[in-house]
């Protein structure tokens, strides 16, 4: 069973890695790809042409582009994938053109055709999109999971009253995201949810009270339909006009009480059929739950104590989005309420399963698998998702990287640092920034290239209360991966006093000269009323020093990132960080 796992790259390349994924290792998935449907509709239509520059096509934005890679996955569905799909890719190309809609569906086949080949058989996939593509891609999957495996379209109240339906807008509001649940066979594992009874429910159902004051109401004991065996005989009682008691071997069978009433063995009425098994009548009957109406006929006594609930339906409105001011907002474009995906954890897998988000952003899909006790696989293509997650475990449940799950696709030496650098340095900068837990200033969560503009000689902050005032300081921390020299140590001792900082981290992935070590001397100290001792101002921490496990010498009380509330045997709703992308 594969160990707990987040993957840094592109989900494509790593889902097509045997010695990553074998075939049918995984027992849920949970994807929630990103789609801009907040463009104009019409955009995503417009015919492109195919010189359009591949360095476009950056995987996974929310920007598709249809260019040389999205023609090359297109060529491979139509050649390699099974019939079926590559029928459907095929057919699509003529209805949609080749646009950034096709460009995204084209992306995303390749990927759940992968996604079909890890499953198990008991496996089930949910697919979480809204209206814009939802149909296009209900299509490709019934074409890769075949159409008798589709189970749900879910849908799910994302949103209160948008703008979007004001006078003159000539729409409604789009207030719900679409989820789709398909198994990939019919021996798919299922565990029946429930929600509670709203109030004015029991009050209009449960109408009457037993001796106790506990609510209850009467059921028929009788259905339209044959169920195996539920056309036997039961006892039915009528006035006892002659005074004569029930017989004895009666009681003993049926369980039916001494009660001064004449019974008398009847099948139900003609069309009809027992709801329930001769055996389950008798249980009900031993336990009291049976009462006879003046028609004799029995009924069953209900209490709204030990019902259930209502069985879980296709439109969830009772599960709240995050808003604005809720304890497990992190600002983070696409996420989901863990509430959400613990009903989807719930419903489709069990203990000790393994669930895997091939889209895992913000990590809240691993948040709930891990809270419910199930193994996790998670893959993003931003080093800054995957700092994120590695945060939110440590918080949420004490979890270290390295000791208590794998990390893979991160650098674990100087020179895969290096090689980072050259790729992406945008890339490099969100890892090293992670490596001493600074907010990164500058980039887009979900996306792998940094905001354009002047970032004022800061690329990371890292927030801490040092007092009694509870006032928020900051250490500014500034990343570089080529060569470095004195004065890049003066300009952030510049910064430090225009931003009027308590401290200044400068990581560098080279080894700083013995002039930048003196001028960072020259800074002086720090003084911390909360510790009572000096740290020193400006820091110098090479790559190989944070690998190393040398950390930030500062106060030990960080505010970067909210703290989610630790997850006990008996969680209670959880606060997430949420101060990671804002700035």
């Amino acid at each position: 069973m594969p160990d707990n796992t987040l993957y840094y790259g592109d989900n494509l390349t790593i889902l097509r890695n045997r010695d990553y994924f074998t075939n049918e290792c995984v027992d849920l998935i949970y994807l929630d790809p990103p789609f801009n449907s907040s463009r104009n509709y019409n955009v995503l239509f417009k015919d492109e042409s195919g010189a359009e520059s591949d360095a476009q096509i950056v995987a996974f934005e929310d920007t598709w582009h249809w260019g040389p890679a999205a023609e090359r996955t297109y060529h491979e569905l139509v050649t390699g994938a099974p019939e079926r799909v590559s029928a459907t890719i095929g057919a699509l190309r003529t209805i949609v053109g080749t646009n950034q809609m096709l460009a995204y569906l084209v992306m995303m086949a390749a990927r759940l055709v992968e996604l079909h080949r890890v499953l198990k058989p008991t496996g089930s996939l949910y697919l979480h999109c809204d209206p814009t593509a939802s149909h296009y891609l209900k299509v490709i999957l019934d074409s890769i999971f075949g159409g008798e495996n589709f189970r749900n379209e879910i849908i799910w109240k994302r949103s209160s009253a948008h703008n979007d339906a004001k006078q003159g807008s000539k729409q409604f509001g789009r207030i719900h995201d679409v989820i789709l649940f398909y198994s990939k066979s019919d021996t798919w594992r299922w565990n029946t949810l429930f929600v509670p009874y709203n109030d004015s429910y029991v009050g209009s159902e449960y109408r009457h009270e037993d001796i106790d004051g506990k609510k209850y109401k009467e059921t028929d004991v009788t259905a339209a339909k044959p169920g195996g065996d539920t056309s036997y005989e039961w006892p039915v009682k009528r006035r006892n006009q002659k005074g004569e008691r029930w017989i004895a071997d009666l009681a003993e069978e049926y369980k039916v009480p001494i009660d001064g009433w004449e019974y008398k063995m009847v099948k139900p009425y003609e069309g009809r059929y027992w709801a329930y098994s001769k055996q389950n009548m008798r249980e009900f009957a031993s336990q009291g739950k049976l009462i006879h109406r003046q028609t004799g006929m029995p009924r069953l006594v209900q209490l709204a104590d030990d019902m259930q609930g209502i069985t879980v339906q296709d439109i969830w409105t009772d599960i709240s989005p995050i808003g604005a001011l809720a304890t497990e907002r992190l600002n983070y474009p696409t996420q989901k309420p863990v509430a959400l995906l613990e009903r989807i954890v719930s419903a489709s897998s069990n203990p000790g399963d393994v669930i895997l988000d091939p889209f895992c952003g913000c990590g809240t899909a691993i948040a709930a698998a891990q809270k419910l006790g199930r193994k996790w696989l998670g893959i993003d293509i931003t080093h800054l998702s995957i700092a994120l997650q590695k945060y939110r475990l440590k918080d949420m449940f004490e979890l270290e990287a390295g000791r208590d799950y794998r990390v893979i696709g991160e650098p674990g030496d100087v020179g895969a640092a290096r090689q980072l650098a050259q790729d992406d340095r945008y890339q490099f900068q969100w890892w090293a920034l992670s490596l001493v837990r600074a907010r990164p200033l500058g980039g887009d969560a979900g996306k792998r290239s940094g905001k354009k503009g002047s970032d004022k000689g800061i690329d990371g902050v890292i927030t801490f209360i040092d007092d009694k005032t509870g006032k928020p300081k900051r250490a500014l921390v500034q990343v570089k991966s080529g060569h470095v020299k004195s004065g890049d140590v003066r300009d952030l001792k510049g910064t430090l006093e225009r931003e009027s900082a308590a401290m200044g981290i400068f990581v560098t992935l080279e080894d700083p000269t013995r002039d930048m070590l003196t001028e960072a001397v020259s800074a002086g100290f720090y003084h911390s009323p909360g510790w009572g001792r000096d740290f020193p101002k400006v820091q110098i921490l090479t790559i190989a020093d944070l690998l190393r496990g040398v950390g930030v010498n500062m106060p030990l009380s960080q505010a970067t990132f909210k703290q989610a509330e630790r997850v006990k045997d008996d969680p209670t709703p959880q606060t997430f960080m949420k101060d990671m992308f804002e700035g």
